[in-house]
C-alpha cells in the first residue's frame, strides 16, 4: 500500500493481517511503515543463513502423510531440514540440493544410495512400509528426483528400484485420488509424472518382493528388467476399484505377457505368482526373498562395467523393437550399430577382445 501524499519509497506501508492460530475468530489487521519492518526482516533473514544444518534427519511414514507439499527451492544446497506441514500433522522433510550425485541426501518417502563394490549402481528403495509402499505423489515426485540425479551422475552406470521385502508398491494411493474429478483429471493430466522411469536412458532394474499390483506393477514394467522374489505377486486389480490402469497397465502388460493373460488380469483383477509371471515372459529371473537384492544390484554392475555409452544405445535399439515395424526397427538398429564405429569404446572392446585382456571404457 502506497501513501501517494509524499513521494519516495519511505511512505511505503505493508498491510499485516494477523490470525493467532487456525481455530481463533479473533482477526486483526495492522498498517506498518516498510522502513520500520525492512531491518527487521533482514535481521531474521541473516539469522536464518547462519543456522547449521542437520546432517541427519530420519521422518517416519503415517497413513496420514499421503501427500506431500512440495518445498520452493530457491538455491541447490547439500541440506535438509524438518518443516511443519499444514495442520499440525507432522513434520515433513525439505531437501534443498542431492548432493553430489544424490547419494546420501534424506527423503521422505524413499532410501536413495550408491552400492556395488565401485559405487557405480543407484539404489532407490520405496519407503512407505504403513501403507505398503503405496504410490503417492509426493513418492512419485522424490523418485523422479533421484532418477534425475542418477541419470546426471557419469560415475552410476544403472539403476535398481526396490521396495520392502511385503511390497514393491501395493498401487497408487487411492485416499489421494478418490475424491478427484474428470475435469482435474484429464486437464492436469494425473499420472503424467509417473513415466519418467521409462525415459531414463540408463538401464532401470526392478527388485520385487511382495505385492506389485496396480500402480507397482506398471512401475515395475517401466523398468528394464524384473527381477522377482519367490513370494512377488503381480497384478492390476483396477477393475475392482471401478476404473482400469491408467500408468501403462493395459499396454505394457499386453506387450509382455500377450493378449490373453493380460485381458484376464485386468478383467478380473487376478493376480500371478513370480513363477507365472517368469512363465509369461513379464520376469526374467527369480530369487530367494533375502538374495533379490543383492543379485539385482550384481547385475547392475556387470551392466554398469560396460560402455555407458554403447549400453544407452543397445537400450534404444531393444526399446525400438516395442514401437515400430521390423523393417523398421532394423533400419534403426543398422544405424546405432554403425554409429558405435564412432566410439573410442568401440575400438577399446574389439582391441582387447584381439589382445586378449580385459576392456577399459571411458564412455567416448
Amino acid at each position: 500500500m502506497l501513501d501517494a501524499a509524499a513521494p519516495g519509497w519511505g511512505r511505503l506501508f505493508l498491510l499485516v493481517w494477523f490470525c493467532p492460530d487456525e481455530k481463533s475468530q479473533s482477526q486483526y489487521c495492522s498498517v506498518i511503515p516498510v522502513r520500520t519492518l525492512l531491518p527487521v526482516m533482514l535481521r531474521a533473514a541473516s539469522h536464518e543463513r547462519s543456522q547449521p544444518c542437520p546432517e541427519s534427519l530420519s521422518v517416519q511414514d503415517t497413513s496420514q502423510q499421503s501427500r506431500l507439499v512440495k518445498p520452493r527451492v530457491s538455491k541447490p544446497q547439500n541440506c535438509c531440514t524438518l518443516v511443519q506441514r499444514p495442520g499440525n500433522r507432522g513434520p515433513w522433510q525439505k531437501c534443498d540440493g542431492f548432493g553430489r550425485g544424490g547419494a546420501g541426501t534424506q527423503f521422505q518417502y524413499l532410501v536413495v544410495e550408491k552400492k556395488g563394490a565401485k559405487q557405480n549402481v543407484g539404489v532407490i528403495q520405496l519407503n512407505r512400509p504403513k501403507a505398503l509402499t503405496a504410490l503417492c505423489d509426493g513418492l512419485m515426485n522424490e523418485e523422479n528426483q533421484a532418477l534425475d540425479s542418477f541419470e546426471k551422475d557419469p560415475h552410476v552406470g544403472a539403476i535398481v528400484i526396490t521396495g520392502s521385502e511385503k511390497a514393491f508398491a501395493a498401487g497408487a494411493d487411492i485416499k489421494e485420488m478418490q475424491n478427484r474429478t474428470f475435469q482435474e483429471c484429464y486437464g492436469g493430466n494425473f499420472l503424467a509424472h509417473w513415466n519418467r522411469v521409462s525415459l531414463v536412458r540408463k538401464p532401470v532394474i526392478a527388485a520385487v518382493n511382495g505385492y506389485a499390483l496396480g500402480g507397482g506393477c506398471e512401475l515395475a514394467m517401466m523398468c528394464d528388467i524384473i527381477f522377482a522374489g519367490e513370494k512377488a505377486q503381480f497384478g492390476q486389480p483396477e477393475i475392482l476399484l471401478g476404473t482400469i490402469p491408467g500408468a501403462g497397465g493395459t499396454q505394457r502388460l499386453t506387450r509382455a505377457v500377450g493378449k490373453s493373460l493380460a485381458m484376464e488380469m485386468v478383467l478380473t483383477g487376478d493376480r500371478i505368482s513370480a513363477q507365472e509371471a517368469k512363465e509369461a515372459g513379464l520376469v526374467s529371473k527369480i530369487y530367494p526373498v533375502e538374495k533379490l537384492l543383492e543379485e539385482a544390484i550384481s547385475c547392475g554392475e556387470k551392466i554398469a562395467g560396460n560402455s555407458k555409452l554403447v549400453t544407452a544405445m543397445a537400450k534404444e535399439a531393444v526399446n525400438a523393437a516395442f514401437e515400430m515395424t521390423l523393417t523398421e526397427g532394423n533400419k534403426m538398429e543398422k544405424r546405432l550399430f554403425h554409429a558405435t564405429f564412432a566410439t573410442d569404446d568401440r575400438k577399446e572392446g574389439m582391441a582387447a577382445f584381439v589382445e586378449k585382456r580385459k576392456a577399459n571404457f571411458t564412455d567416448h
